[in-house]
């Protein structure tokens, strides 16, 4: 993946970064390890020896230092069929998923056959965003991940805002998850990307958040920022993939444009629709930024659809989510006069702080 890397500064498609080409470097290590010991290759077939199990990689640094972009680089170069890449939150929840499953299968401890389960036919397991907010993933995730690495020989590759040893700091019963913090430790090598130039800004710094009112500018402002921020053709906008938002185990959301961390949305299908509190969490954790359009000025006949508005807008703000909208009006004109419109003065005001500078230089997650 090194090669490719440096081609694409070569056309002036990324900058040369030095962090960046550290952390390059190694994956390209660990890509030459994995693609070395192929399942069934002449070796193997000689000797009959089990596969090696390269380290792993942690890469943790601010936003926008290009851990996703590295990330993507390393899976898309990476010449294996047994490697699967997948957001840590939508990752989390399937682990819950397996585990009530195995639960009502069987008797006894569900973590090792969970585990065996996902690990089988991979090699090489790579997570976007790792965070840890809840105690329930905090209390699993060390025993989780020492059967996936040490039982089930799956090399771990992740990205995080967080240092291993700041995840899930101050979090309650921090003290069972501090095995997790030795494991990672152990088993991954870290690397910091931690360069002083946020890229993900660098894109966007002289794109304005909120667009309003409705019309052909607003929409080529916010689809300006989607582009800038996936990298995709805008030439081929007919292609950009949808996507899906687990919600529970039974339960997800259509996302029509969903790439990179970025997801695109109606305020239609989000607001005027039946939803709440978890919808909005699972959005919040899924994407660093939302594009939200069709925003409308609301009057005391959708103060269901404000309310909603509301839930979405705390759960953004909590997650540090990135907003581009396109509105009819500006924030502080949104919901003037209805059933709890004094209360959704605070949502206004986040809504303006959310297009402030310092809120924008904000990692994604949450506290924790």
């Amino acid at each position: 993946m090194l090669a490719r890397y440096e081609q694409l500064i070569s056309r002036g498609e990324l900058r040369a970064d030095p962090g960046q080409r550290r952390a390059a470097v190694r994956l390209d290590i660990l890509q030459k390890e994995l693609e070395a010991e192929q399942p069934g290759g002449l070796l193997g077939q000689l000797f009959g020896r089990k596969l090696t199990r390269p380290n792993g990689v942690y890469m943790w640094g601010g936003v926008g230092r290009g851990k996703s972009m590295l990330m993507d680089l390393f899976h898309d170069q990476l010449k294996i069929k047994e490697k699967r890449r997948v957001h840590f939150h939508a990752f989390m929840q399937e682990v819950h998923d397996e585990m009530r499953i195995a639960r009502q299968d069987h008797a006894g401890d569900p973590i090792p056959p969970v585990a065996a389960k996902l690990a089988e036919n991979l090699r090489v397991l790579a997570f976007d965003e790792m965070v840890v907010t809840n105690s329930a993933d905090a209390m699993i995730m060390s025993r989780l991940f020492t059967q996936l690495i040490r039982e089930q020989d799956v090399t771990i590759v992740t990205t995080s805002n967080r240092a291993p040893t700041d995840l899930y700091k101050d979090g309650l019963n921090r003290e069972h998850f501090l095995p997790f913090i030795g494991l990672i430790t152990e088993e991954l090598d870290v690397v910091g990307l931690n360069g002083p130039t946020d890229y993900r800004l660098d894109r966007i710094g002289d794109l304005a958040t909120w667009h309003y009112p409705f019309g052909d500018e607003a929409t080529a402002r916010v689809r300006e920022a989607f582009f800038r921020l996936t990298d995709f053709d805008p030439n081929d906008a007919a292609n950009v993939p949808s996507g899906e938002v687990a919600v529970g185990p039974t339960r997800s959301i259509h996302v029509p444009k969903s790439l990179k961390g970025v997801g695109v949305f109606s305020f239609k299908r989000l607001c005027a629709e039946a939803r709440g509190a978890p919808d909005y969490l699972a959005i919040a954790r899924t994407y660093h930024t939302v594009i939200l359009v069709g925003i409308p000025q609301m009057g005391p006949e959708k103060r269901n659809e404000a309310a909603r508005f509301v839930t979405l807008i705390d759960a953004l703000y909590e997650h540090r989510v990135k907003l581009f909208a396109a509105a009819e009006v500006a924030p502080d004109e949104l919901y003037s006069a209805g059933d709890g419109s004094f209360e959704f003065e605070r949502t206004a005001s986040r809504l303006n702080e959310m297009r402030s500078d310092e809120y924008l230089a904000l990692g994604h997650g949450a506290e924790h």
